[in-house]
């Protein structure tokens, strides 16, 4: 008998749906797994069906997880959906499979010594990592209409785990923050819940106009920020460390 691949979008919805079609087919003792869109890779002797997403199977799937894995464990999941890395999907499934073995579900995280387990738990640290990273590295910027934008170009989708630090941080302001490399922004408006939005028509940031304010400020950081450098004592491997390249071509004092 064929296994059955169910292919899903790269999101959570996507993910969770295509486990919830995977495990129902592991139900009928049927080999399943998933594959998420731009993984192209092609096994022998599978069968490749679409996954049909819906906010009903993914709140199935949470909510199976959160029951019997436990919410320590949903959310190392949650953050596993989030990675760039395109093989997660069997990472995830692999997880939830072994849970079903264990007596008590809720201790899979201590269970390192699975593959599938192991390959989840880098995954949720790599993306948690990179989130912690960024609510130190974002700089905003205050456009002429008073909203407060920001730009990241992250591996990881990593906007629903920093958007709550900074809608606690900022909750009397109108702020934005745009994800490049997936095409997301996070929007809050002041004294209203966040929310994300899909760059659907392609966000032109080059007719973004920054107010008169921001672009005196900016350069008085510029300015600080080199005036309180040593050349002599320059440690650019020790710098590389602590603030990766990446990050810099969005941060005011490397622009």
């Amino acid at each position: 008998m064929l296994k059955k691949v169910y292919r899903c979008s790269d999101t959570v919805t996507g993910i969770f749906s295509g486990i919830h079609d995977a495990w129902l087919t592991k139900n009928r003792k049927e080999e399943a797994g998933i594959q998420i869109a731009g993984d192209d890779e092609v096994t022998l002797f599978c069968e490749y069906l679409e996954t049909e997403e819906s906010d009903k199977k993914a709140l199935a799937v949470e909510g199976m997880i959160k029951r019997y894995l436990g919410y320590a464990a949903y959310h190392d999941i949650y953050k596993a959906c989030l990675s760039f890395d395109l093989k997660k999907g069997e990472a995830i499934l692999g997880t939830i499979a072994a849970a079903k073995e264990l007596t008590d579900s809720k201790k899979i995280m201590d269970h390192l010594s699975n593959p599938y387990v192991h390959t989840l738990f880098y995954l949720s640290r790599n993306v948690g990592g990179e989130a912690h990273n960024l609510t130190e590295f974002i700089r905003f910027g205050e456009l002429s209409n008073g909203v407060l934008y920001a730009k990241i170009t992250p591996k990881n989708q990593v906007l629903s785990c920093i958007a709550p630090h900074f809608a606690d941080r900022f909750p009397e302001e109108n702020f934005m923050i745009y994800d490049k490399t997936h095409k997301m922004f996070v929007v809050k408006e002041a004294k209203k819940q966040w929310v994300l939005v899909q760059d659907e028509f392609g966000f032109a940031e080059a007719t973004l106009e920054y107010s008169a304010e921001e672009q005196v400020y900016s350069a008085l950081w510029k300015d600080f920020v080199s005036s309180i450098a040593i050349k002599e004592r320059e440690n650019r491997r020790c710098q590389m460390q602590h603030l990766p390249l990446w990050y810099r071509g969005n941060m005011t004092e490397f622009c």
